[in-house]
């Protein structure tokens, strides 16, 4: 079959992902070894027998959900092409919304920095491309995640950034963070959303926190006060629905200027606060 003759007759056959021919595109980028300006100006070209059924076998497993990410085993943020993995979170283009407000803030000349349940790295390595004078720590549970953020890490040769396990502040030596950020677990144990999607192939030990969804927004509020410098700030990303919530944590852990922003969709999705001694 020809380039077009497949992701034709691939595409209608993909009819439950929300975008079909994007998926067949980059699965068959994946197989090729191609980008995707090559499948436009190829058309007409003919795929092996062996690449089709590598290409099919990967479209099979989309078909019944598996994220595309894990499938091509990376995943875009910000300006990084992120090796990804099913034991990490995929990272999302909502969390950029973390990046970019950190980028804002009014630090010190050189400031440290801690991200926690960093996953791929996708936050601390974000910041750690465009602000190269910062001293970034990055630490997650899983020894499997903190592995690939260390790959992620040599892949872009980020020198300002340490990457080791840690249960949240359990391993951080005390010192004081002018910025501390995290995008925790915050879905609820019974949320039925767990069932449905992409989030089926993800580690629930990244996703649910507990019956409420805020059992490690709780923790990270109030564990975070110990580890911050005097005006230091407190970055996390919650769900749609639990702004109100995480700002009344920071208030009651002795934030102040605790503000919530709203992602592109509208959707309430990260709050912060700063920190006086």
């Amino acid at each position: 079959m020809t380039i077009a003759e497949l992701l034709q007759s691939a595409t209608a056959a993909n009819q439950l992902s929300d975008s079909p021919g994007l998926d067949c595109e980059l699965l068959l980028c994946f197989v090729l070894g191609v980008d995707p300006s090559y499948l436009k100006t190829w058309p007409e070209r003919s795929v092996s027998d062996a690449k089709q059924l590598e290409f099919e076998a990967l479209l099979q497993r989309r078909v019944v959900g598996e994220p595309i990410a894990y499938l091509i085993g990376s995943q875009g943020f910000w300006s990084l092409d992120l090796e990804v993995s099913p034991a990490t979170l995929i990272p999302r283009p909502e969390t950029e919304l973390l990046v970019e407000i950190a980028l804002d803030l009014t630090l010190p000349e050189q400031p440290k920095m801690l991200d926690l349940g960093t996953g791929t790295g996708a936050i601390a390595l974000a910041l750690a491309t465009e602000r190269s004078h910062w001293e970034i720590f990055a630490v997650d549970l899983q020894q499997q995640a903190v592995d690939l953020a260390e790959r992620n890490r040599q892949r872009y040769q980020l020198e300002n950034v340490s990457v080791f396990a840690s249960d949240w502040f359990a391993a951080i030596a005390v010192q004081q963070f002018d910025l501390i950020v995290s995008n925790p677990p915050y879905i609820e144990a019974n949320d039925p959303h767990l069932s449905q999607g992409d989030v089926r192939f993800e580690p629930a030990s990244a996703l649910v926190s507990g019956d409420d969804g805020l059992n490690d927004l709780r923790l990270v509020c109030s564990q975070s006060v110990d580890y911050l410098a005097d005006g230091g700030w407190l970055l996390l990303e919650h769900g749609f629905d639990q702004g109100k919530a995480v700002r009344e944590l920071l208030e009651r852990a002795g934030f102040a200027l605790v503000e919530t922003r709203a992602d592109l969709n509208g959707c309430e999705r990260i709050t912060f606060g700063c920190y006086h001694l």
